[in-house]
């Protein structure tokens, strides 16, 4: 009997594979309101760890994110978040969501952490509310 050998699987590099990818985007505080971050793109494991050390390094006292043009969160994602609101509590800082579509205020609502998070509709919202 004549045994060949299958061919291996095609290898895939990073360049054939879109990762998906999280930007943040600064709005300047004014005097009497909160640094805003507008990000841009999903909240999920791959983009985590850019997240967190990008929330870490903020030094603003009071800050909104706006999550207009994220289109969903994963669990990794919510993970990350909650660590970072934890981070800016022990720090005595405040953290506000703005800009929740459906799908990520389900998110939050179903993980039971709807509560744990000040979310607004807006950033006009959370900057009045915060200011």
């Amino acid at each position: 009997m004549n045994v060949t050998n299958p061919a291996p699987p095609p290898a895939y590099s990073s360049g054939l594979m879109n990762s998906p990818k999280l930007s943040l985007t600064r709005s300047e505080s004014t005097p009497a309101g909160p640094l805003v971050l507008h990000l841009h793109g999903p909240l999920v494991m791959a983009t985590t760890a850019d997240f967190q050390s990008g929330l870490r390094a903020e030094t603003a006292q009071v800050l909104v994110l706006d999550f207009t043009n994220v289109p969903f969160v994963d669990s990794a994602g919510l993970g990350a978040l909650i660590s970072i609101f934890l981070h800016y509590k022990t720090g005595n800082r405040k953290l506000a969501l703005a800009g929740l579509n459906e799908k990520c205020r389900a998110l939050l609502k179903m993980s039971n952490v709807e509560n744990l998070f000040p979310t607004f509709a807006t950033v006009e919202a959370a900057r009045a509310a915060l200011a």
